[in-house]
């Protein structure tokens, strides 16, 4: 019996991916998304700092507002939170009560989900002065 020297036996390497292969790409795509997903939720907590800051400023206006008419501070009303997408993470309120020349802001976070340890309670009074409570500087955080 003759055999065909040009038929071959397939070899054993051409069979696909082994196991270990496949485990090497799972592993990397995991450490890549644990990156992406961290990186992800750095960037969503920054833009809603960002969002409670406009907000703070737009009642600190507000306030000003109010004073040129009554000539005063106190007796301004609460301010209105900024919007259903920020509500849900922040607090604006009054620190005290706005008194006849002064008032103080502040956005306070809410929940674990605005766990911010660097910027904390952002803060802005009659003055324009602007604070945080965090381990950021004022800078950083506004």
């Amino acid at each position: 019996m003759r055999t065909d020297p040009m038929r071959r036996r397939p070899s054993r390497a051409a069979g696909g991916f082994t196991l270990v292969e496949l485990l090497i790409v799972v592993a990397i795509v995991a450490i890549l998304a644990a990156i992406a997903n961290a990186s992800y939720d750095s960037y969503v907590l920054r833009s809603r700092r960002a969002a409670a800051a406009t907000c703070l400023q737009e009642r600190a206006h507000f306030m000003e507002r109010y004073y040129t008419t009554q000539l005063s501070y106190a007796g301004a009303p609460n301010p209105a939170q900024c919007g259903a997408d920020l509500d849900s993470f922040y607090t604006i309120a009054f620190n005290g009560t706005p008194g006849a020349k002064a008032f103080t802001l502040t956005a306070t976070p809410i929940g674990t989900q605005q766990r911010d340890s660097k910027c904390g309670t952002l803060s802005i009074n009659a003055q324009g002065a602007r604070t945080a409570s965090g381990s950021g500087s004022v800078a950083d955080c506004w």
